[in-house]
């Protein structure tokens, strides 16, 4: 490998996606230009969906995908764990999401499902809502056990909302959604996505939407039966303490593991005995991301993604910040 190639922590150029619910956010809150679309409902920040691979931004490797730097570094960049589970499939997803409407009511299929209708992984994520309208709400989940029978006679009569748990959302919320869970994002919100590197999307009902030429929006009603999980829960909002300078856990799944960091002065992050990359989501604030010798600047609205031969990872600031850290258990 030439000394050109040496790898170091990695920014990606934004996809820009136009929403028939999308707002203006992106722009007026993450200052990220998204012109000439109308709207932007969401940005693909770091991925490595077929068809949607977002590419390197800066530093001697610009230009370059996941699947290649995966395929060129392998443990080096993702962890030897992490590569002989995915080979040269990155694993995560990365986005930002501006609701200027409700998106529609939908589920995601779990990975068995996915893999044997889409050949795709299946897609688990979690939401931490860093901006939200006054009333602002979102969908997590059933709001009592239900059975296939029950969902689709309020599915078919028009009363599926009846079933629905809604929960009113502020600033610094977090929900974990396991695939299966009925879910949308209410109108109001900005939030950060962190996902399976999956797009397999069950939409369920769409507010009877249309768009400009006056086309409902494709409903997948079959599709999401067998894989909704009709159960109710009590517990669908993450329940954590916010603390200052501190790493707080959000999220601890078989998928990924999310840390809130929200921090006033530069720390150092140390993860020896973790086996994979480390994501870092800004939400707030600026730093920088240093790793023996090499640093590369964030912001509210950029992710970095460091690459696992970096265990020890220097992240300095002069204003505060607060981050999501994310890796793979």
């Amino acid at each position: 490998m030439s000394e050109k190639n040496y790898l170091y922590p990695l920014k990606f150029d934004t996809i820009f996606k136009e929403k028939i619910w999308g707002g203006t956010k992106i722009k007026d809150v993450l200052n990220k230009d998204f012109s000439p679309l109308k709207n932007c409902g969401e940005t693909w920040e770091i991925s490595g969906v077929e068809g949607n691979l977002t590419t390197v931004s800066e530093g001697n490797l610009k230009g370059w995908t996941l699947p290649e730097l995966i395929a060129e570094y392998k443990d080096d960049l993702v962890g030897a764990k992490v590569y002989e589970e995915y080979g040269n499939e990155f694993p995560l997803l990365v986005k930002f999401i501006d609701a200027a409407q409700d998106l529609s009511i939908q589920v995601h299929p779990n990975d068995k499902l996915a893999k044997a209708r889409h050949n795709s992984l299946g897609k688990t994520e979690m939401w931490y809502v860093f901006q939200a309208d006054e009333g602002a709400r979102l969908i997590s989940g059933f709001n009592k056990d239900t059975n296939k029978e029950e969902y689709l006679d309020h599915l078919s009569n028009g009363r599926l909302t009846d079933l629905l748990n809604y929960e009113d959302v502020q600033s610094g919320d977090c929900f974990y959604l396991p695939a299966g869970r009925v879910h949308t994002i209410g109108q109001g919100l900005l939030l950060a996505e962190i996902q399976q590197s999956s797009d397999v999307t069950y939409r369920i009902y769409d507010f009877d939407r249309t768009d400009d030429e006056g086309n409902k929006r494709e409903l997948h009603t079959e599709e999401a039966l067998d894989a909704l999980d009709y159960k109710g829960y009590s517990d669908y909002k993450t329940n954590y303490t916010p603390c200052l300078n501190e790493s707080v856990p959000l999220v601890k799944s078989q998928y990924f593991r999310t840390n809130l960091l929200d921090y006033t002065t530069g720390i150092i992050r140390e993860h020896y005995n973790s086996a994979s990359f480390i994501i870092y989501t800004c939400v707030q604030g600026e730093a920088e991301i240093a790793t023996q010798g090499h640093s590369t600047k964030i912001c509210m609205g950029n992710a970095v993604l460091v690459p696992r031969k970096f265990p020890e990872i220097h992240i300095r600031t002069k204003s505060g910040f607060k981050m999501l850290e994310t890796y793979m258990p």
